[in-house]
């Protein structure tokens, strides 16, 4: 019988919360290197490819075969920024979490296994190992009303605060997550902070982000839409 959110309702223009494990509940991010070659990899796909300058670049005679190699690699590479839009994400040492948007019914599952595909291959030629890096095929959910969708960033951004104390022993500022976006101490374009925040006042702290995410969690509003049990 497959597993809670592991058969996803593919619907063009939804909403939804993505997650994913490590095989067995393992490790996937053990230093900060690889939160930083995850998020690279996020940058890539979701920040728009701007192929003509790239093709400019690949004819220049004075571009050094190291960077002809560079940009080779990325004009084959896949690009979402059409597709996708991430409204939150945090990683966690042995997981996920993703607040996206897709135009299309077929864009989440593309970007989703390309994303997988690439990270997998990074890890297990780091670390020099073989075999399935997640337990399984990612998780889905759609988000089904605005309740959800407001609460669904904020639930996101909590697990991440949770650890930061853990964060500064390992060496990281913080978790890694868009927290910082929503706060406004960080500008990432390829977050799209924008839908969530229009529910929120700029200029009264009692009634800003912050002190959303600072409130006591109302976890039955997203009870469908996260991991039993991470």
């Amino acid at each position: 019988m497959p597993g809670k959110n592991s058969v996803k309702q593919y619907t063009d223009k939804g909403y939804y919360h993505i997650y994913n494990r490590g095989v067995e509940k393992r490790i996937i991010f053990q230093e900060i290197q690889d939160y930083l070659v995850f998020l690279s990899y996020l940058k890539n796909y979701l920040l728009p490819k701007d192929e003509e300058k790239l093709k400019e670049k690949l004819s220049n005679p004075d571009t050094s075969y190291t960077d002809r190699d560079k940009i080779i690699k990325l004009l084959r590479l896949n690009n979402f920024a059409d597709e996708i839009n991430l409204l939150a994400y945090c990683l966690m040492p042995n997981h996920f979490h993703f607040f996206i948007y897709q135009n299309s019914s077929i864009s989440m599952d593309k970007f989703m296994n390309s994303l997988a595909t690439r990270y997998s291959m990074y890890f297990n030629r780091k670390y020099k190992r073989v075999g399935p890096l997640y337990q399984d095929v990612y998780k889905a959910v759609l988000v089904a009303n605005e309740e959800q969708f407001l609460h669904l960033t904020r639930y996101i951004h909590k697990q991440a605060l949770a650890l930061q104390g853990d964060a500064l022993q390992h060496g990281m500022t913080d978790q890694p997550s868009s927290y910082l976006d929503y706060i406004g101490n960080r500008k990432t374009k390829w977050v799209k902070t924008e839908e969530v925040l229009l529910y929120f006042s700029k200029s009264n702290p009692k009634l800003s982000y912050r002190a959303f995410v600072e409130e006591k969690d109302d976890i039955e509003l997203i009870s469908e839409l996260t991991l039993e049990d991470i």
